[in-house]
């Protein structure tokens, strides 16, 4: 049997692409690399925790000989990278941990893939990155794959060096790489730091919805399950040394993400509209806040015939009604109990489903 490793997969998209392949592809060995930082979740992959082809194994990639020890003990055929610090309001405030896991711990997997293949054997390295390393766009224009790269936060910058990495040791040793750079993601599982999960939250407890400056930041949304489908999509189909950009086709202004917010909740819950929207408060910008970034996806679905199956609206609407059913999930991640709970069932310890 292949073995694939997925490094932060307890994470929002680590733990919805695990969700999703998992019990597809009984033929292969998943193994969920993660430090268990306060992002990550270990209850997201209820649904596979305990099936065979899933191991779970803690630990943190900027460490290289915890890096080693698991290439040692697995062999993975496949690397799956999503690992990463993503919060870019942590990154202006505390850069050094961006630089830590975004970059060293970028190095520390590649240079353990180019032991594996130098020793004879295969390994494929999928980087996971953003299309917030092209910087911002003005009113029109799109983020291609031969987009100058010009990143405006720590965050940003962190992962174009970590893109930058994966090319050159593709370059320069020979490694199979291949990249995808996606839009902001939203969907189930998703820590409340981010926009959509941090509106949905604090519009069902009647807080105020901080939207900074006018609201007028353009993002392409792209729903968490065609992105998985995607990344696998590349995976399995995609050219080794290509970059493929994954965007959603939906672009909004900020303040339109949360008005349609505000209007899917009303009509799941019993919140009138108009005092949902009357939580609405404008906040100070933040530094070196990218206007627009929209993705031209014409590459990954050309080659690949990939596209996304979800609209903004049908998206959205699923998202809610996620997080309105699993108030258990919700309620874990706002008290710590979810910390709690790793430290009893994982400590130091490595989990696996077998």
């Amino acid at each position: 049997m292949k073995t694939i490793i997925v490094t932060g997969g307890a994470g929002f998209i680590g733990s919805n692409l695990l969700t999703l392949l998992v019990p597809r592809y009984p033929e292969y060995i998943f193994v969920n690399l993660d430090k268990l930082t306060y992002a990550a979740n270990p209850g997201s992959l209820e649904a596979v925790r305990h099936l065979r082809n899933y191991i779970f194994e803690k630990g943190d990639i900027s460490d290289s000989a915890a890096v080693r020890e698991i290439f040692r003990k697995y062999g993975p055929d496949i690397v799956i990278h999503l690992a990463a610090e993503s919060h870019v309001d942590r990154s202006i405030v505390d850069p050094s941990a961006f630089i830590t896991t975004n970059i060293v711990g970028t190095f520390n997997l590649l240079e353990a893939c180019k032991e594996k293949i130098k020793g004879g054997g295969d390994c494929l390295f999928h980087h996971v990155s953003t299309d917030e390393v092209y910087g911002s766009l003005g009113e029109t224009g799109l983020f291609t794959e031969e987009t100058k790269y010009d990143p405006s936060s720590p965050y940003s910058a962190s992962k174009a060096s970590s893109d930058h990495l994966v090319m050159a040791y593709h370059r320069t040793y020979g490694i199979p790489v291949k990249t995808t750079n996606c839009s902001n993601n939203y969907g189930p599982r998703q820590f409340p730091e981010k926009l959509i999960p941090l509106m949905i939250l604090n519009a069902l407890d009647g807080k105020p919805l901080p939207v900074y400056g006018k609201g007028n930041n353009v993002r392409d949304w792209l729903y968490v399950g065609d992105h998985c489908e995607a990344i696998w999509q590349v995976i399995e189909r995609g050219r080794i040394g290509e970059t493929y950009n994954i965007g959603g086709n939906s672009e909004r202004r900020n303040i339109e993400v949360v008005q349609l917010l505000c209007d899917i909740i009303s009509s799941e819950t019993e919140r009138s509209r108009e005092e949902l929207a009357g939580l609405i408060t404008f906040v100070a910008d933040r530094p070196g806040h990218d206007l627009r970034y929209a993705i031209d996806t014409s590459k990954i679905r050309r080659e690949l015939g990939w596209e996304p199956k979800e609209t903004f609206e049908t998206g959205l609407a699923k998202t809610v009604r996620w997080y309105l059913s699993n108030s258990e999930w919700v309620e874990r991640i706002r008290t710590g109990e979810y910390r709690d709970w790793i430290e009893k069932n994982y400590g130091g310890r490595s989990v696996d489903g077998q």
